[in-house]
């Protein structure tokens, strides 16, 4: 059996794996959806919808902490006012999760 070089080699796994150029077009242009928009399109918005919510969802936690906070003299958190500060914490590693995708 004869041993072949490894430009040879390579060259014919090159050969063997090449598609046809009509098959290369197809896989890299972009999907589109049945109603015509672009999958990644689509997928951005529905991104920045959760990321809008999620913002909100924040923002009237924080409120209502800060009304808790304004009401109570007392130097000590209440075991719910932790548990929303907690909730603001996951959201907000999820919406960072999000922005760096």
């Amino acid at each position: 059996m004869k041993r072949l070089g490894r430009k040879t080699f390579l060259a014919m796994c090159g050969v063997a794996t090449a598609q046809h150029p009509q098959e290369r077009e197809r896989e890299d242009a972009p999907k589109r959806l049945p109603d015509g928009t672009l999958q990644s399109e689509a997928i951005l918005k529905a991104e920045h919808k959760r990321l809008l919510t999620d913002a909100a969802r924040i923002q009237m936690l924080g409120q209502e902490i800060e009304a808790e906070l304004s009401k109570n003299m007392h130097h000590v958190l209440s075991l719910g006012m932790i548990k929303k500060l907690e909730e603001i914490e996951s959201v907000a590693k999820r919406m960072r999760g999000r922005i760096r995708r």
